[in-house]
């Protein structure tokens, strides 16, 4: 199972199972969980994107383009697509799987016809883009296929980001209702590892939404793997 949350940054992770495997990929190998002192711990490889909703906050607080960062999903709705405009928010470097902190960042592919929605558009593509890099690399590691993306973090409420993401990696994207199934899972591990809660596999799942792809985003992944590409050189 693969979840990523979506926070300022965006934390991937992937269960391995009961034995650490050791990424050649970019990832890190990390531990998931373990239930109580002498239970088998269980691991995953897990990779960071250094901005996630920062990016939201950046067209907020330094372009002024929304006002709050609720009005983003809307803004990029306005638009069909970002007109071939391109958005690598290395504020602080990149992250997994490329790990270079001298990276900054870069918009391109601006026309006179560009506007700020094709802007906004480019931002939350930004990270379904970066997400995908995650994903490809831990199927290579894993040597399997990854098919469903559980997701969860403050920007899960926008639904214009999740069909993206969609698109995007090709795969369905679930979001549970509780979208801080991070903190939930937390608290349910640390209750089972005391005895004092456990985990009942007959309830009934969270309720969940589903996003599909309708769409290929194929031919644009390949030129933005060429930006960033360039762009490291």
């Amino acid at each position: 199972m693969a979840k990523n949350t979506y926070g300022t940054g965006c934390f991937l992770l992937y269960n391995t199972g009961t034995r650490p495997s050791v990424s050649h990929h970019g990832l890190l190998t990390t531990v998931a969980y373990q239930l109580g002192p002498n239970r088998e711990a269980y691991y995953a490889l897990e990779g960071s994107i250094a901005v996630g909703g920062q990016v939201v906050r950046w067209l907020r607080d330094k372009l002024g383009l929304i006002k709050e960062s609720k009005e983003i999903g809307a803004l990029a709705e306005a638009v069909d697509s970002t007109a071939g405009v391109y958005f690598v928010p290395a504020f602080n470097g990149l992250y997994a799987p490329h790990w270079d902190p001298t990276a900054r960042g870069l918009i391109i592919g601006l026309t006179q016809y560009s506007d700020k929605h094709h802007i906004a558009r480019a931002a939350l593509e930004a990270v379904c883009y970066q997400t995908r890099e995650i994903l490809e690399a831990m199927s290579k590691d894993s040597g399997i296929s990854i098919s469903t993306l559980h997701v969860d973090g403050g920007m899960t409420v926008n639904d214009l980001l999740l069909q993206l993401q969609a698109d995007i990696i090709g795969m369905q994207v679930v979001r549970n209702h509780m979208v801080e199934t991070t903190a939930l899972g937390a608290a349910i591990a640390a209750g089972v590892a005391l005895g004092i809660s456990n985990l009942d596999t007959s309830r009934p799942p969270v309720n969940s939404d589903t996003f599909c792809p309708t769409t290929s985003s194929d031919g644009k992944h390949a030129i933005l793997c060429i930006i960033v590409d360039i762009y490291m050189l």
